[in-house]
């Protein structure tokens, strides 16, 4: 095949290894690659420059490790057509592989486009599987032997070097500042398919031995649990690869223990592709409620005082605050601590869940569009069938940092505040907070709603809309179309035609972990 000329095109699979279409790439005549850094991403109400300094250090060790191999990796920037019609221009490539991606709603524009130019270029695109979501699926029957059948499939390893497409100059990769973004300052976790596999290895054999018990405190969490979700997120590693990696750990473990809490993250890893085939069959979830009867719940009574203080860690309730300042810092946070976070936006704040998601979005270094916008649902109330789950900041405190090392760690005006008032130290009298040098309200702010009257005023409003007729008949709609399947997994619905459509119950819910399952 001498004549064809192969273009890989690289988005959230920045790796070599279990990489379909680099090893499709390799039957053709000769070949190059592309990441594209698309305006659409860049300008996106989800991106932070966490995202794209985390892109940019994969990419520097995916271009290195390709060049070894004769693939020039190429980086561009501009919207992905004009780049793709440029380089057909320049190269004239014959073919164009990916993987398939269930993204936000620019991408999914952008992949529709993507496609009409291909048609009208006469460029074959071949997309290949690289999660459990399936397309175009008519029902969930059989979802979960669709994702067992792949996930145990050989993994796609590229053998031998390539065909480099013609000598190509790779200017160096762009930096934020050129590319509009400030320098973020945070502490992120290693980028790059290196620090994936480390990381994996690190917890199949010691990490993971302690993950039913570490994964709820945000404080065991940071080392008990995975640690993936960035690298699943941004494809440093394959789900595939992860899943055989911990059957295997499982299976040759002499530790009961560890092969016991290795099963449990397998479990989340299944969960994981669930929540992502949501959004796949239905992403208007990105933005209206799933259960439209919760339309106009809290959209008008949203206040931006306490929003700005629930963003900023200032709400005065320490545990929420310590996870806000945490997870802004370093871009994780573990997934109960992130359940507690949107539900205290959702039921104490009463804040409809689009802005507080648009937010998290942009602080969680993992952002995964499907499983974020699916759990923002979930976390708030609006599936219309999932349990209401309402936390208490208070008792998460006591149960999860019981002796205030977390608050303390990154709520520093709380410092020196007696551990018996540490998850509620609007407590303490005058006296004790002026020896603590933490007066509330100067020092530290007072809580911006009442605990009690605010849970009170939040579950009378849910429950009583959720025994409204049209609630209920809406509710036994969902379940009899997309309903859990007692054979595991729930069911799918369809892939997108011009929208897609679904909803699911879980039962029982999971606890899933950081990024679902980390």
């Amino acid at each position: 095949m001498a004549d064809t000329r192969a273009l890989v095109w690289f988005k959230r699979d920045l790796r070599r290894h279990d990489q379909a279409p680099l090893v499709a790439a390799q039957a053709h005549g000769d070949a190059l690659a592309v990441f594209v850094i698309e305006p659409e991403w860049l300008q996106s109400p989800e991106c932070d420059a966490i995202h794209v300094d985390f892109a940019l250090g994969c990419l520097a060790e995916l271009r290195e490790a390709l060049a070894r191999r004769g693939l020039p990796l190429l980086v561009r920037v501009g919207p992905a057509v004009q780049v793709l019609a440029q380089l057909h221009g320049e190269l004239r490539f014959t073919y164009l592989l990916s993987h398939e991606e269930t993204g936000p709603g620019w991408s999914y524009t952008r992949d529709l486009a993507v496609a009409a130019w291909c048609r009208s270029q006469n460029v074959p695109w071949q997309e290949f599987t690289q999660t459990g979501v399936v397309r175009r699926q008519r029902s969930r029957a059989g979802w979960a032997m669709r994702w067992q059948t792949r996930m145990d499939a050989p993994l796609q390893r590229p053998e031998g070097g390539f065909t480099a497409a013609a000598p190509l100059v790779q200017p160096d990769l762009p930096t934020l500042k050129q590319l509009g973004l400030a320098s973020h300052g945070k502490t992120l976790q290693a980028a790059g398919e290196t620090a994936a596999r480390r990381t994996l290895e690190s917890f199949l054999r010691v990490r993971g031995h302690d993950y039913r018990r570490a994964l709820s405190s945000p404080l065991s969490a940071e080392a008990g649990c995975s640690r993936l979700s960035p690298h699943l997120a941004f494809g440093t590693l394959s789900l595939r690869t992860v899943h055989q990696a911990t059957e295997a750990a499982v299976a040759s473990t002499p530790d009961r223990a560890m092969a016991h809490a290795l099963r449990s993250f397998a479990g989340r890893l299944r969960w994981h592709c669930h929540f992502m085939q949501k959004l796949e069959d239905e992403p208007a979830i990105e933005f209206q409620n799933f259960a439209r009867v919760c339309d106009g719940l809290r959209e008008d009574d949203f206040n931006e005082e306490h929003f700005a203080a629930w963003c900023a860690g200032r709400t005065g309730y320490p545990m929420v605050d310590a996870c806000m300042r945490s997870l802004n810092a370093t871009g994780w946070l573990n997934f109960r601590m992130r359940a507690m976070l949107v539900s205290f936006a959702s039921y104490h704040l009463w804040l409809h869940w689009r802005k507080p998601g648009l937010f998290l979005a942009r602080q969680f270094l993992d952002f995964e569009p499907g499983i974020h916008w699916s759990q923002m649902q979930m976390q708030s109330g609006t599936t219309g069938i999932n349990t209401l789950r309402m936390y208490s900041p208070t008792k998460q405190a006591q149960d999860h940092d019981p002796q205030g090392v977390f608050i303390r760690r990154w709520v520093p005006e709380l410092a020196r505040v007696p551990l018996p008032f540490l998850a509620e130290p609007w407590k303490m009298d005058i006296s004790v907070q002026r020896m603590a040098g933490c007066v509330i309200g100067v020092d530290y702010p007072a809580p911006i709603v009442d605990d009690k009257v605010a849970m009170k005023a939040a579950k009378d409003r849910m429950y009583s809309l959720r025994q409204s007729s049209p609630a209920r008949e809406e509710a036994s709609a969902i379940q009899a179309r997309h309903g859990s399947r007692k054979s595991g997994l729930p069911p799918s619905g369809q892939r997108r035609n011009a929208a897609r459509s679904g909803a699911v119950k879980l039962a029982p819910a999971p606890s899933p972990q950081g990024n679902l399952f980390d």
